[in-house]
């Protein structure tokens, strides 16, 4: 499985992803839409559009490794594409997320960001 260690990072794509999408279209949207490098042995987080299936990409040192999951019941955690700063998880948020828990706390509901879209759509 993946050996994540302190340094390692969970990069996660705003934007929906295709599931057809393997390693090659997954190591672009790494490189090019996140701008990270897919050897740098982190995490890529990908997330289709209704949010019952994501992949992740991941460098181990002897190839590319890709983990996907469709959640048979329920659906991942919505990501807030609003959000202007780069997501990335930590491990324990990305065991939880990879489990189909909430995280919408952090992201779409942080009060920094409530006040900051209410009080725009107020005016």
């Amino acid at each position: 499985m993946i050996n994540f260690n302190r340094r390692t990072k969970i990069y996660v794509n705003k934007s929906p992803t295709d599931m057809r999408e393997s390693y090659d279209g997954l190591f672009n949207r790494a490189k090019n839409v996140l701008r990270k490098d897919p050897f740098s042995g982190h995490l890529f987080l990908f997330i289709n559009k209704k949010r019952s299936s994501c992949k992740c990409l991941y460098y181990d040192g002897t190839g590319l490794v890709i983990i996907s999951k469709r959640l048979e019941k329920g659906l991942f955690s919505r990501i807030n594409p609003r959000y202007k700063k780069e997501i990335i998880l930590t491990q324990a948020e990305f065991s939880l997320f990879f489990e189909g828990t909430d995280l919408n706390k952090r992201f779409v509901e942080s009060p920094a960001e409530i006040r900051k879209y209410t009080t725009k759509s107020n005016a």
